[in-house]
């Protein structure tokens, strides 16, 4: 790293290169980038700390920069092929991010659903019981040179994970994502195999999953999950309408009895897995107990606005998993309301792949709505449409357009689940608009 080089991010307002850029920020580094001109929910943390944000232009590059390119872009991306040009410094995301870890205690979490809850939570512990760094996926970053631990979301995509050789990692699952790059279930099982080879102390994984039961390496491989043969188990879950309690044990012992203000079973498993690193750790258990009490999510993720007389929800979720687990979290605290899900696909190549899954987890709501299906940098035309998963799914599934929301404009006393991982917050927005 050089102080007297200005670190400028192609792709600044992505959710991890944000992250990044603030965490350079905060270290002391000079941090700049650029990207598009839409407004992102990522760019409120960069303008708050005063880092410049430009739209994409090669004219932008100048001498004297070090650039970090972000994975969402090739390397016929125009300012990367003018850095390159220019010989400049250019470097990945995710390889800069690997060469962080080493003057810390670094704690990983990887999972094809669940990284940036977990991550967010066992930030917002570990920060509360010692100085820790973290770099979470909502685009929260926060560096302090001399901090004990690292916490930051490993990322599977194009197995970008494997530049990390961290001391801990969290697995929370294993399912067939991606699949513009990963061929099958057992091509992810086999990045997560090499992930695995480069953990130096200890995995934490989900004792349920049956691809992460497969793992086998040198470090210890510790289970969490709600099964005897767990190393860690939750037992006595107490799930109500203002959160969920367990108590925690581990090789007989009890741990202790924990409460967390969040809800779905999905969010007492992160919570225990916490529990596992903090354990191993040696942090004070009581101590624990108490910031899991404090925390209230990250961006994006099972966020609540009352809008009229319904309650809308906003949620990440775009893979059939964590659309099942968010609409889990939506029964167990509005048993009593009608749970309509606003679901944009995201990307032409995973709603073909999954389609099946998508029709059966979406089914859970009492109401379905599908807008249309979000492209990306990588893929913006396919073959499927969400008329095509509409139709799969049938119980009067209906769709939306941003200028037409008819289909959920009369709805009342609802929770509705606005879903997806591309731009659905338009949506959001167009629909309190209606009500001003």
């Amino acid at each position: 790293m050089d102080k007297d080089s200005t670190y400028y991010f192609i792709g600044i307002k992505g959710s991890g290169m944000s992250s990044l850029a603030l965490i350079l920020h905060d270290e002391g580094y000079k941090v700049e980038g650029s990207d598009i001109e839409q407004y992102t929910f990522t760019q409120k943390g960069l303008e708050a700390a005063g880092i410049k944000i430009l739209p994409f232009d090669p004219a932008n590059l100048r001498e004297g920069l070090t650039v970090i390119a972000g994975n969402a872009f090739t390397d016929e991306h125009p300012e990367i092929k003018k850095a390159r040009a220019m010989g400049l410094k250019v470097i990945r995301y995710h390889e800069l991010l690997g060469q962080m870890l080493d003057k810390y205690t670094s704690i990983g979490v990887a999972g094809t659903h669940g990284k940036t809850s977990t991550t967010g939570l066992l930030a917002h512990v570990l920060s509360g019981l010692d100085k820790t760094s973290y770099l979470i996926g909502d685009g929260t970053g926060k560096g302090i040179p001399d901090a004990r631990f690292f916490v930051f979301e490993a990322d599977e995509y194009r197995r970008h994970f494997i530049a990390y050789h961290p001391d801990y990692m969290i697995m929370t699952n294993v399912d067939f994502d991606h699949p513009d790059y990963y061929k099958d279930l057992a091509d992810v099982e086999s990045a997560f195999q090499q992930v695995a080879d480069q953990v130096h102390k200890g995995i934490f994984a989900w004792g349920e999953d049956e691809s992460l039961r497969k793992i086998n390496t040198s470090v210890p491989v510790y289970y969490y999950g709600t099964k005897e043969n767990d190393d860690f188990q939750a037992t006595n879950i107490s799930r109500t309408t203002t959160g969920s309690e367990f108590d925690v044990i581990h090789k007989g012992e009890k741990l202790g009895r924990f409460t967390i203000n969040l809800f779905g079973e999905h969010n007492v498993l992160n919570s225990l897995a916490v529990i596992a690193v903090a354990y191993f750790e040696k942090v004070d258990l009581d101590l624990v107990q108490k910031e899991l009490l404090t925390y209230q999510g990250v961006k994006r993720r099972f966020s609540k606005e009352a809008v009229a007389d319904n309650i809308l929800i906003d949620d990440y979720a775009h893979h059939p998993s964590e659309i099942k687990a968010t609409l889990d979290a939506a029964r167990q605290e509005f048993p009593d309301k009608k749970i309509v899900a606003v679901f944009q696909p995201h990307t032409y190549s995973r709603t073909a792949a999954l389609m099946d899954g998508f029709a059966k987890s979406l089914s859970l709501a009492d109401q379905v709505v599908l807008t249309e299906i979000f492209g990306s940098a990588r893929e913006d035309t396919g073959a499927v449409s969400s008329q095509d998963l509409a139709d799969k799914i049938g119980n009067n599934t209906k769709l939306i357009h941003q200028d037409d929301l008819s289909a959920i404009s009369d709805l009342h006393d609802a929770v509705l689940v606005f879903m997806g991982a591309g731009d659905i917050t338009k949506y959001e927005n167009a629909y309190k608009a209606l009500f001003k």
